[in-house]
């Protein structure tokens, strides 16, 4: 079936004044023809957007939107698309519940089940469900990220515990709680006292041997961004894991997208070289 519209979701918490071109200018270039729509649970939020390339080699790049757990749309990173299909990768799109409707652990119990569906699912989309890679930029990168170093929600889902062959996040969160740099305590976290910060920051989850990651954030982005991002890389590596990082020259915190959708630019150049070559 076609690709959802914003219009076809329940609504959304008004997007902040600092977020809004931004988030204009993705919507306006949402093509509800290009791509497919497909749902792993019984909300509309929990669905995926499937591009499809021409001539598929069996990669799958689930990604994930940004909007700070309280809003965007999982057609709003369709623009990325066609420098992956291009290559015969199938690139997902994936939705996931957002707050204050819905708290922790909401948002990451649906990404994992989303990947379950993609692996449960591969052979009828001519993908090869060893293959696939997780990412996501902001809030998407978070929660993409903690799939990738936390091995407890494989075994549940039938999944191999090395179900995801690397992780591409860009401008995520790897920390939450005291020194993180938050001004203000993100809402999906939930009730201050359930203490949701540790359990849902994934430099605080590195469950093991990581997979490889592609981490990349803006030369402009936010400093505590920045800090964490450096401080994911460093326990990364402590653990074992395989990472490479690319600044991207001149973004800030919003304009990382830009590059994403760029067929020509170094991230995308990196992007699919990574993925080649896991």
């Amino acid at each position: 079936m076609p690709l959802m519209r914003p219009q076809d979701y329940p609504p959304q918490e008004p997007v902040s004044a600092f977020a809004q071109a931004y988030t204009d200018d993705l919507i306006s270039r949402i093509d509800p023809d290009a791509g497919e729509n497909y749902f792993y649970g019984d909300d509309p939020y929990q669905s995926i957007a499937l591009f499809r390339p021409a001539r598929p080699n069996g990669t799958i790049f689930a990604f994930m939107h940004g909007g700070g757990w309280t809003n965007g749309y999982k057609e709003m990173m369709g623009f990325m698309a066609p420098a992956f299909t291009a290559r015969g990768i199938l690139f997902a799109s994936v939705g996931y519940r957002l707050a204050p409707m819905h708290h922790w652990p909401a948002c990451f119990e649906d990404s994992a089940d989303a990947v379950a569906w993609l692996v449960k699912h591969a052979p009828d989309n001519g993908s090869n469900s060893a293959r696939i890679f997780i990412g996501g930029r902001s809030a998407g990168g978070h929660l993409a990220s903690l799939l990738a170093v936390r091995n407890d929600w494989q075994d549940p889902r039938g999944l191999r515990q090395d179900a995801l062959r690397g992780c591409v996040s860009v401008s995520g969160v790897y920390f939450f709680g005291e020194g993180s740099g938050f001004k203000n305590r993100p809402r999906f976290l939930g009730p201050v006292e359930q203490k949701n910060e540790i359990p849902a920051s994934p430099l605080l989850n590195i469950q093991g041997r990581p997979p490889p990651f592609l981490m990349a954030w803006g030369e402009k982005d936010f400093p505590h961004l920045i800090q964490q991002a450096r401080d994911m890389a460093t326990a990364l590596q402590a653990a074992g894991g395989e990472v490479e990082t690319i600044v991207l020259a001149g973004c800030d915190h919003l304009g990382t997208w830009v590059p994403t959708g760029d067929p020509e630019s170094p991230w995308m150049t990196r992007a699919l070289a990574f993925l080649a070559a896991h």
